[in-house]
């Protein structure tokens, strides 16, 4: 599934020619006329990346942006500015309101292009490393988690030591290493997931945001929103990150 590009201008003809060198080569695009539209467009698809004219009617291009870090879920979302402003103080604001690029009308498209491709590939980093920082997280919670049950049990420090190498012995290697919520199998066996959320759980460990969800299983992006929450209030976690790293965990995808 190819990433969606958001492409917000005024102009007609630029986003016409924008959007249609993005869908050659090979990614997804929709389109806005103003910042108010592309609100709209945001929450509703989920774009991987935004480009942006500054100058709009209703909404021009900082307020949007200025808006999207507000946003908690979308504060992340790399943004660049493609823009007749070229004054230096233009610039100034765009990086300001937190844009990460910026370029000037007229613009090559070889250019566009390596911009484009920079600024996707660094935010994948970054959401693969957010996950392994948390995955982590969760491992170093669950090693505080033992520490805490072994110093409360009323048993000496070597007694619980022995039980606790004889309670490795009956253990495979992978089951030593889980989290605690891991072991917890009473917990995982309540979950009831239906063969839809399961669908829509394999893809979101996939990386796809609701709209490629949606294009994938038909459905639409709202849709895919509450089987999202229904996964979220189920799972116990907080946000899609949790909820991955839950699943991958509990072993409800593969």
């Amino acid at each position: 599934m190819s990433l969606l590009i958001l492409v917000v201008d005024d102009d007609p003809a630029i986003r016409l020619l924008v959007s249609s060198s993005l869908k050659q080569w090979g990614y997804s695009a929709i389109a806005a006329e103003n910042g108010k539209e592309a609100q709209k467009q945001i929450e509703e698809y989920q774009p991987h990346l935004i480009i942006t004219d500054i100058s709009m009617p209703e909404m021009d291009g900082y307020k949007l942006i200025e808006w999207v870090r507000q946003h908690p879920t979308f504060r992340l979302l790399p943004v660049m500015f493609l823009t007749a402003r070229i004054d230096t103080e233009g610039r100034i604001r765009g990086y300001q309101v937190g844009g990460d690029a910026y370029l000037a009308k007229p613009f090559e498209l070889n250019e566009l292009y390596a911009v484009v491709r920079n600024l996707l590939e660094r935010s994948q980093l970054i959401s693969q490393l957010m996950q392994w920082e948390w995955r982590l997280r969760l491992q170093q919670q669950n090693i505080e988690q033992q520490k805490s049950k072994i110093d409360t049990q009323h048993y000496p420090a070597s007694q619980a030591e022995q039980i606790g190498q004889a309670d490795a012995l009956r253990r495979s290697p992978y089951q030593i290493h889980q989290p605690e919520w891991a072991m917890e199998t009473h917990a995982i066996d309540d979950i009831s997931l239906t063969k839809r959320e399961q669908a829509v759980l394999k893809l979101l460990a996939k990386g796809l945001s609701n709209s490629q969800i949606g294009a994938t299983l038909y459905l639409s992006p709202r849709t895919v929103e509450k089987y999202v929450s229904s996964l979220l209030c189920k799972t116990g976690t907080n946000n899609r990150v949790e909820l991955v790293c839950f699943a991958m965990e509990h072993h409800l995808v593969k």
